[in-house]
């Protein structure tokens, strides 16, 4: 049977440590060591490091790791998605269940966050399906919530399929629809896709960097039985065994004293409201396995948005029109008919002040519906 800690254990360590953190009791601390674990899931396929590997490594390139983060001169000391000039480009926190689907919480919190900063909108609406993600995709690749899964398969997906939004399938604590019976029908018609990621994994410097220009990092750590009480601080792993991996999201930093912010898929009851700060080097949040998305295909509908200018040039079929939200796009310049009538349609709604759909691809508008 496994060593259980108590929350005066955790406490007394943190003592020793000089109280880096606030343990206390949270809504998992509550649980059993089972039903702990059933809220991790990454779960490495053949030849990439398991969970036993990264506990090896990390002490080892703590300190280095730390060092390069404080070192590097290309990114400001601090940075926060949540707070850029006063705009907050993270979406809200979910809660994963009693299921291993954190690699698509952590991915989907980062393509959502990577989506708000694509179009320069923190109030941008998007509410990406995990279920979808996961009870989809994922069990394509005879992954459950009992095996888990891993980053580079979900991302692999959100490339080649797309995910779509929350509504198509919504998530509902991994206990029904994991067959994905759930999925709406026009669900192809509904997904976002990314144009790729790029890894990050062991380059604070580069995550950094990515994080102020960017956006959110999905990041993996090894999670110890004394992270489920964690309140409040700057988390470093003082006691408890190794409980397994676990798929979060990198959305801030700061040098002083050297952090990461992340945000979880526990709900709100765990941690700083859902998020938390981990110590740089710690846990192997920066040396195991980290990816940026690079962009996002602006591909599919997109409804309710207010026309905001139109741009025209001497030349033939060459116009544009700046939508809320999205910026400017390019009218599909296909034929006359085509081009002049959606050019008609879209003048008419600024001018009535009405809202348009539009369905773009790849950033060129080719279809407009006024409400």
């Amino acid at each position: 049977m496994e060593d259980t800690i108590t929350l005066e254990d955790i406490r007394s360590a943190l003592r020793t440590e000089g109280e880096p953190w606030e343990a206390g009791v949270t809504s998992l601390s509550v649980l059993s060591i089972e039903e702990q674990k059933k809220r991790l899931g990454v779960s490495p396929p053949p030849g990439e490091p398991d969970v036993a590997e990264i506990e090896r490594r990390w002490p080892a390139l703590e300190q280095s790791l730390k060092s390069e983060a404080l070192s590097a001169i290309t990114a400001p000391p601090a940075y926060d998605l949540r707070n850029v000039g006063g705009k907050n480009f993270i979406t809200p926190v979910k809660d994963q269940g009693s299921c291993g689907s954190c690699v698509a919480f952590g991915t989907v919190a980062t393509v959502e966050g990577r989506v708000r900063l694509w179009y320069s909108d923190p109030s941008y609406a998007v509410d990406l399906s995990e279920a979808h993600l996961f009870f989809c995709h994922a069990r394509e690749k005879g992954r459950s919530c009992s095996n888990g899964w891993w980053p580079n398969e979900a991302l692999d997906a959100f490339k080649s399929k797309g995910v779509a939004d929350e509504a198509c399938y919504k998530y509902e604590d991994g206990n029904v629809k994991q067959d994905c019976s759930g999925l709406c029908s026009n669900w192809a018609d509904r997904v976002v896709k990314i144009t790729g990621y790029t890894v990050l994994t062991g380059k604070p410097a580069q995550i950094k960097e990515w994080l102020s220009t960017k956006g959110p990092v999905c990041a993996c750590l090894t999670v110890y039985q004394d992270f489920f009480n964690y309140k409040s601080g700057i988390y470093k792993h003082v006691t408890g065994s190794q409980a397994g991996g676990h798929c979060v999201t990198i959305v801030g930093y700061n040098d002083s004293p050297g952090y990461w912010i992340c945000k979880n898929s526990w709900g709100t009851g765990w941690g700083e409201q859902g998020f938390f700060n981990i110590a740089y080097g710690q846990c192997g949040i920066d040396s195991w396995l980290n990816h940026g998305v690079d962009g996002i295909v602006n591909t599919g509908w997109r409804n309710n948005r207010r026309v905001i200018g139109l741009w025209a040039i001497n030349e033939d079929r060459n116009a544009w029109v700046h939508i809320q939200g999205l910026g400017w796009r390019k009218v599909s310049p296909d034929n006359d008919n085509i081009f002049f009538n959606m050019l008609a349609v879209l003048i008419a709604a600024k001018a009535a002040a009405r809202p348009v759909n539009i369905y773009e691809e790849n950033g060129v508008i080719k279809q407009v519906y006024v409400y």
